[in-house]
């Protein structure tokens, strides 16, 4: 698991358009709820998963796509941020793959994605 930690955080920037070859990456009946910008890939919310985009090397054309089913979340917890010293937010996700931390920038409504991850968890749940 040691190798995995360097890519279970990840910091979302902004709001931005879907990436095109995410967009080819979805299965019938998967939509992207919503995309952000990382320093320097995207993030991706469909209704059935995460799928983060890393671009790599210099150029950035290797693209690696990491996807997390929300059926592989055990637990998750969201804190708003407040304040002068705490202004981002951050989505911390307990899962088959580890732990998985999520940062938002000041602005970006965590609220939003912990609906979000809470609909897709408890919905894929069996009563």
């Amino acid at each position: 698991m040691a190798e995995t930690n360097a890519i279970l955080a990840w910091t979302l920037v902004s709001e931005c358009p879907v990436p095109g070859d995410v967009t080819d990456l979805l299965v019938t009946g998967e939509t992207a709820i919503a995309a952000y910008k990382t320093f320097r890939d995207a993030a991706i919310f469909t209704n059935k998963r995460l799928i983060v985009r890393d671009a790599q090397g210099f150029s950035g054309k290797k693209v690696e796509i990491y996807s997390l089913p929300y059926s592989s979340i055990f637990m998750w917890s969201s804190e708003n941020g407040h304040g002068i010293f705490n202004v981002n937010s951050e989505i911390e996700l307990w899962t088959k793959a580890g732990h998985i931390k999520v940062n938002l920038h000041k602005g970006l409504d965590v609220r939003r994605l912990d609906k979000l991850i809470a609909e897709a968890v408890l919905q894929a749940t069996p009563a």
